[in-house]
């Protein structure tokens, strides 16, 4: 195994046993991307002068006993519309070509403090606005979509080309690219971790997280990034959590809820199968199955594009006024369309918004997580639109991804993604927990025990060059 097939866990590990250096871990992970990124187009810019100037930095300091903690040394890759001093950062649009930050965002400055060394930014759908993630290439099939729209971070973890990366997810953008890629994805408890000098979609939905190799990776680096930041307004704060579950595989009084409603309406066989097998290892640790209705799902999609839209327009009124060439036709669409959205439905939506989330919350003290798929299919073909169902019934592709994932960032919930298998086409399948607020500790237990009872290696991807 090469250094940059690693885990994070496995890499700082021998990081912190000085039996792997930074240096040789670092420029493992640039021959990956030397290697990969021609055809997998993960990076929006690389810095790796910079990345090699702060491993040998952190050699130094390991060799010295100044060891900073398991972030200390490990190469990783910031979505880019995540804030770098210095480090353009275009968010993927020709409205902020050129642009330098002048400061680093919290999670930037806060991955820096941990000693983790930036390899560089990764491509997003313009201004986190899409499911697609245009120019970067599906980690494991060329001919398919990365998802978005943290695409660019989800292909670079599952490549190699970065041990872990940050995405943000306003109706899924984290765990769609990472369920298509094969790899973990984390959207924590709305507000857990900060978004200041992040760049705005949708200021009631959006949250930051991690796509990595395991469910422990992401815990450790949520440790990193989570805590109270008075630049952001909705920040919030939790314990480490890394230390919360354990390494046990016992899942005996954990209740898991199986939806009857909306979480497998309208899933592909593999797909379903996949996840239903996933709940069984789950019910063999000693979890109990428990079936429920979700409730008001007829509103969350509603809720969610009542909510993004007017916002969104909100967020960029003075670009889209004075140089709506500048974006990209998609995007510029639903910004013009959620300027038109009227004030009334935008309250409508706030007020909907509350009841779901009082729902939920009730739903979430007869069960501990919710399993359920993370996207209804694997990763769609390059160009293609439409998803064709065999009730008739046709959806776009966006649709297709976020109906699942959009109910976490409704209600604000945790919800993880891990990979349980390949379809028929050798397409990772994603598994997604959802618990309640601030209960990441009980995702993480889940997802290390589901991990330790069942190989996940084959579903994670090693990209090869063709």
């Amino acid at each position: 195994m090469q250094p940059y097939e690693l885990t994070l866990a496995a890499a700082a590990e021998a990081v912190a046993a000085k039996d792997l250096s930074p240096v040789e871990l670092t420029e493992s992970v640039l021959g990956r991307l030397d290697e990969t990124e021609g055809g997998l187009h993960a990076y929006a810019t690389v810095t790796a002068e910079a990345a090699r100037a702060a491993a040998a930095r952190a050699e130094r300091d390991v060799l010295a006993g100044r060891h900073r903690g398991p972030l200390h040394g490990i190469p990783f890759a910031l979505k880019d519309n995540i804030d770098t001093a210095g480090v353009p950062t275009a968010a993927g649009s020709r409205v902020w070509a050129g642009r330098l930050p002048a400061a680093d965002s919290t999670v930037a400055a806060r991955l820096a403090t941990a000693g983790a060394v930036l390899i560089g930014k990764t491509h997003t759908h313009e201004f986190a606005y899409g499911l697609i993630t245009p120019g970067t290439t599906n980690a494991r099939h060329p001919g398919r979509i990365a998802g978005g729209s943290s695409g660019g971070s989800a292909v670079a973890v599952a490549a190699g080309s970065a041990v872990f990366a940050l995405g943000t997810d306003t109706a899924g953008s984290i765990r769609v690219p990472a369920a298509l890629n094969g790899v973990v994805g984390l959207k924590p408890t709305y507000g857990l971790v900060s978004r200041h000098g992040v760049a705005p979609l949708s200021w009631s939905l959006d949250h930051v997280g991690p796509i990595t190799r395991s469910t422990l990776d992401a815990a450790l680096v949520l440790d990193a990034l989570a805590g109270r930041d008075p630049h952001d307004p909705a920040s919030i704060a939790l314990p480490r959590t890394h230390g919360a579950y354990g390494s046990s595989t016992d899942l005996r009084g954990l209740r898991i809820g199986i939806p009857r409603n909306h979480f497998f309406d309208r899933v592909t066989p593999d797909v379903e199968e996949a996840v239903r097998a996933s709940v069984d290892v789950l019910t063999g640790l000693g979890a109990t199955a428990v079936e429920v209705e979700v409730p008001l799902t007829d509103y969350l999609l509603p809720v969610v594009w009542g909510l993004m839209g007017p916002e969104a327009a909100s967020a960029h009124e003075h670009h889209l006024r004075h140089s709506p060439d500048l974006f990209g036709e998609d995007v510029r669409v639903l910004l013009e369309a959620g300027s038109l959205l009227p004030a009334g439905d935008y309250l409508r939506a706030q007020r909907a918004r509350t009841v779901v989330r009082q729902a939920w919350r009730e739903l979430f003290g007869r069960i501990d997580v919710i399993a359920a798929p993370t996207v209804a299919c694997t990763a769609t073909e390059r160009g293609q639109s439409e998803v064709h169902w065999p009730d008739g019934s046709t959806e776009t592709v966006t649709d297709a991804y976020v109906r699942l994932t959009a109910p976490a960032n409704v209600t604000g919930l945790p919800a993880l993604t891990l990979p349980i298998g390949l379809d028929g086409a050798g397409l990772p399948i994603g598994l997604q927990l959802i618990a309640g607020e601030l209960a990441e500790p009980v995702l993480l237990r889940v997802g290390t025990a589901y991990e330790a009872a069942r190989d996940t290696s084959a579903s994670r991807t090693a990209y090869r060059k063709v």
